[in-house]
């Protein structure tokens, strides 16, 4: 297991940013919960106030589920180039679930995928990456706001 901690989340927030400036998304999904604080910081380093959330449920813990469900998904009637953004690409699935469901109601839309991590074994790369691991990663947002 590795410790994922709130000074490195900074600077790998900032280096998102370089890598995705050519892209230039103008709205931003972060899928709940583990994208919200990786979505979060990304649209306030680039000022862009088009960030929306998108449920999905694969995982209980650190228990892989049997299906991946998909829900409250947003309205994107008016945006061209979207950023799906999550803590870590794991198995794939939850990520591949997501792209699908989003791609069948929003044909019109271009869609890019980043995340920190990523898992060599996933059904589904990103396009924008900084990571690449196969441990178990806990992050700050996970850890270090649970109750003793």
């Amino acid at each position: 297991m590795v410790y994922y901690g709130y000074e490195q989340f900074v600077e790998d927030v900032k280096k998102l940013v370089r890598l995705t400036a050519e892209y230039n998304p103008d709205t931003i999904i972060a899928i709940a919960r583990g994208g919200w604080t990786l979505g979060h910081a990304y649209a306030s380093a680039t000022d862009n106030r088009q960030l929306m959330s998108i449920n999905s449920i694969l995982y209980e813990g650190d228990q892989k589920g049997k299906q991946c469900k998909v829900f409250n998904i947003p309205e994107l009637d008016k945006a061209k180039k979207v950023l799906l953004m999550d803590d870590i690409v794991d198995s794939g699935e939850t990520m591949k679930e997501v792209l699908n469901h989003l791609k069948n109601k929003f044909p019109h839309i271009e869609f890019r995928i980043a995340s920190i991590y990523y898992k060599k074994t996933a059904v589904i790369q990103p396009d924008y990456v900084l990571y690449k691991t196969d441990e178990w990663i806990e992050f700050f947002w996970e850890k270090d706001y649970l109750s003793d």
